[in-house]
């Protein structure tokens, strides 16, 4: 299993000011499974992947992802944790805007040891089509070129789980189906295991899995591939 998570609670404040975010949840995921969460807004599908993603800390039950516990851990040992293992892209492509298209995926290699973290990035933006973008900065690029960026840096290093949060929640829908297709063509190239939130059903129905979320605990959890089942 790629995440193995246990009875695993979520809570902000305390007393009467206390809030139950996630209360009590149970998943596993399969390496190479693409599943998708869906829910209504404050269900705690994207607190779950926060917790899973070791973006938050849980406040209870166990959450081994990628062969390592992270029960327990710092803000920095999470980051370590997350390092070349862990990637997540999320709507708003959170490109840092004083660097290059180029720049800004090469980081994540650098970070990771890469030994031509440029090369290497040239590499990504080319394959999910930018080559000729390199040197453009976020805000000389459209939406959908931003997103694919994000894509790049974010399968870069070969995480073994890459989280996405309603990655085409800024897109008009033509541009969102490309990057659909685009980011599920990387996937099948570098066999990365897949978490990912969407309201889109039909999109959902393109993974492995489809999880349903309410009120912080996991409703059902059903293939979507009837033979399967």
């Amino acid at each position: 299993m790629v995440i193995d998570a246990r009875n695993v609670t979520l809570s902000l404040g305390s007393g009467e000011a206390r809030v139950d975010i996630l209360r009590g949840v149970d998943v596993a995921v399969r390496k190479g499974e693409r599943v998708a969460l869906l829910g209504p807004s404050g269900s705690g599908k994207s607190s779950l992947m926060a917790v899973l993603a070791g973006l938050e800390s849980a406040s209870g039950g166990e959450v081994v992802v990628a062969g390592q516990s992270l029960r327990g851990l710092s803000e920095d040992a999470l980051a370590e944790a997350r390092r070349g293992r862990i990637s997540v892209v999320l709507q708003a492509f959170h490109l840092i805007p004083t660097m290059t298209a180029l720049e800004n995926v090469a980081v994540p290699l650098e970070l990771a040891g890469h030994a031509d973290p440029f090369a290497a990035a040239a590499s990504e933006l080319t394959a999910v089509g930018l080559g000729h973008r390199l040197h453009h900065y976020p805000t000389q690029l459209s939406g959908g070129e931003q997103q694919r960026v994000a894509i790049a840096r974010a399968l870069g290093p070969r995480p073994a789980l890459l989280f996405a949060d309603e990655p085409t929640g800024n897109l008009d829908a033509a541009t969102g189906d490309t990057i659909v297709e685009l980011l599920f063509g990387c996937l099948a190239e570098t066999g990365a295991t897949l978490i990912l939130i969407t309201h889109d059903r039909d999109l959902a129905a393109r993974c492995d899995r489809i999880i349903t979320m309410r009120d912080g605990l996991i409703a059902s959890d059903t293939l979507t591939d009837p033979v399967a089942a």
